[in-house]
Parts: structure tokens; C-alpha cells; sequence
């Protein structure tokens, strides 16, 4: 990597720029909201989780006790997104060199976990032994469960209707869920929705028709639902831990910023990794056209890195590695031969 004490006091102060400007700032703001979310998400599956417990035990409802594991498991992801809101902000330090962004996927995976533990497993566990005691159900307490449900089911409704409301505020559907604390709130709340739909469904049927198979197969379904969910987040979570990519539409801008600098003949590799939710780390390796003296490289350096920044502003470290290729590669280059203009 090239680099010297007055590239390195210049790259300094593109990183400050970088994190203190407007967009650090309306990330803050982002955040905000987010945790807002998170919390009206946690404060509506407590209470739900409450209600769907005592109704369930009152009933002897299988779906409704899943349907209350499913809120605490809710519940307890909702702590782990608060945690990440707060954790992912910490500034970088000696230890953690590129900063603390990826403890949001971290948690996120956490969350994931939750789910398919407490709620899926849970869920299958109230449908097989629904199936293993048959229709030992008393229906007392039915109607009263399917009021819990009623409620939780506006409950659950409002919290994903802000949620979806700060997905809208937050660029989209492609731009809001890269979060992924609010992507997990989204996702949580839709497959609450769809739960509290199901246990209705089979408490129903089992009153209508006296058969407790209705309500074990609502279990179960919710049980699939929730492990799915689960499946598929904890995927996603374990994509960003492992280091991904930043997406091809970035990394186009950045190597066609590359390949626009005359001073640059070549680029032999373009590298970069998210780091958090906002922060991508770039690291090229290019080869200069040839007869710039050290100087020179150093102030093409300087200002290539500061393209970067302002063209993409998720990139908040970026290294140039200058290569050299062979003097008969370097004679035969574009650049050498005339075959490519400056921009």
C-alpha cells in the first residue's frame, strides 16, 4: 500500500469529513427512528405476550400458546435490535480499527436465532402435542382467547404499519431494508400478522367442529412460518458477518471513477466489504501510467481517494495499492501508445 505522512494526515482528514457530514447525520436520524420502531414493536409484543399466555392456559389452546411463545420471542429480538442500535455507533478504536458496524448483524443473527428457538420450536412442539392428546381441549375460554387474538392482531397491525411507514420515509423497499434491525421489525411484525390469522383460523374451526386437529395444524404452520423467517434473516445476517460486498451499482460508480483518472493506466482489481450499515470499506489496486515521480502519486493518491468519498459516501476507508507492472507491459499499455485519451 502506498502512503506517506502527508497522504496519511490528508486521508485522516477525509475520514472526519466523511463521518461528520450531512450524511452521518441523517444517518443518526435514521437511527432514531428506528429505535422509535423498535420500541413500539416491544411494547406491543409484551403486552401481547402477556394476554396470549393467560388466554392460552385459560383455554387450553395449543395455538394460542404458540402464538405467545411467538411474542416473547418477539420480544426478546426486540432487545437484541436495541442493542445493536446502540453498539453499531461506538467509534472506531485500537482494537476495532474499522469500527463497530457489523455488531448490528451480529444481533441481527441473534434475533434469528430467537425465532426459530423460542417461536418456531415452541410452535411445534404445541402442535404435536395437540395431535399426541387428541380433543382433550375444554372450549370454556375460546372466546375470550379469540378477543386476545383480535387485539393482538391491531396491535401487531400498527406496529408493522410504522414500520413499513419508516421503510416508505427511508427511500423504499430497497433503500429502508438494508437495515437490518428495521428489516427484522418488518419481517417480525408481517409474520405476526400472518400468525395471529392462523391461530384465529384454527380456534375457530376447533369450536365449529370439536376437532383439536385444526388448532395443532395452525401450531404447526405457525411453527414453518416462523422458522422460515428465521431462515431467511439469519441468512442475510450471516451474509454481512462473513464480509459482503458493496452492491454492483456502487462498485460500478467507483470503477468507472478509476478508469476516468489519466493518471491511471490500469485496474488490476477492485475490492470492497460493507463494514456496517452505512460504511463500505474500497481497497484498488492500480497501476499509473508511467514517468510520475513520487509527488506526483502522492497528490493523484490524495485526490483519487477523495473522488471515492464524495462519488460514493458509504466509502469511509479507502487504500490504493500502486502497482508496477513489467517495463515491456508498461511500454506496450494504452496509455503509453497513445490508444487512450485523459480525462
Amino acid at each position: 500500500m502506498y502512503g506517506t505522512a502527508s497522504e496519511e494526515k490528508q486521508d485522516r482528514k477525509t475520514d472526519i469529513d466523511a463521518d461528520s457530514g450531512p450524511d452521518r447525520e441523517a444517518d443518526g436520524k435514521a437511527d432514531r427512528r428506528t429505535r422509535v420502531t423498535v420500541l413500539v414493536a416491544l411494547a406491543a409484543n409484551l403486552v401481547i405476550a402477556v394476554a396470549k399466555a393467560v388466554g392460552g392456559f385459560i383455554a387450553g389452546s395449543p395455538a394460542l400458546l404458540s402464538e405467545a411463545a411467538h411474542s416473547v420471542a418477539d420480544s426478546m429480538n426486540e432487545v437484541f435490535l436495541l442493542a445493536a442500535l446502540r453498539r453499531s455507533r461506538r467509534p472506531a478504536d485500537r482494537r476495532h480499527p474499522f469500527g463497530y458496524g457489523k455488531e448490528r448483524f451480529f444481533w441481527s443473527l441473534l434475533a434469528a436465532v430467537g425465532i426459530f428457538v423460542m417461536g418456531g420450536c415452541f410452535s411445534f412442539f404445541q402442535g404435536v402435542e395437540a395431535l399426541r392428546t387428541g380433543g382433550q381441549e375444554e372450549l370454556s375460554g375460546y372466546v375470550a382467547g379469540l378477543i386476545v387474538l383480535g387485539v393482538a392482531l391491531l396491535a401487531e397491525g400498527g406496529s408493522l404499519l410504522r414500520a413499513l411507514h419508516q421503510v416508505r420515509g427511508q427511500g423504499g423497499i430497497a433503500t429502508g431494508l438494508r437495515d437490518p434491525a428495521l428489516r427484522t421489525v418488518v419481517a417480525e411484525d408481517g409474520t405476526a400478522v400472518l400468525g395471529v390469522t392462523l391461530a384465529m383460523t384454527g380456534m375457530v374451526l376447533h369450536m365449529v367442529t370439536g376437532q383439536v386437529v385444526w388448532e395443532a395444524c395452525a401450531s404447526l404452520s405457525i411453527g414453518a412460518l416462523l422458522v422460515f423467517v428465521a431462515y431467511r434473516l439469519g441468512r442475510e445476517a450471516r451474509d454481512q458477518l462473513i464480509g459482503e460486498a458493496a452492491d454492483p451499482e456502487a462498485s460500478g460508480r467507483i470503477r468507472s471513477l478509476l478508469r476516468a483518472q489519466p493518471e491511471i493506466d490500469s485496474v488490476e482489481a477492485l475490492f470492497t466489504m460493507k463494514t456496517g450499515l452505512d460504511s463500505t470499506l474500497v481497497a484498488a489496486r492500480i497501476d499509473l501510467v508511467p514517468g510520475l515521480d513520487s509527488e506526483r502519486v502522492e497528490e493523484v493518491a490524495v485526490r483519487i481517494k477523495r473522488s471515492i468519498a464524495r462519488t460514493v459516501p458509504e466509502a469511509r476507508q479507502i487504500f490504493l495499492d500502486v502497482t508496477d507492472r513489467p517495463a515491456r507491459e508498461a511500454a506496450e499499455s494504452p496509455a503509453a501508445t497513445g490508444e487512450r485519451g485523459g480525462a
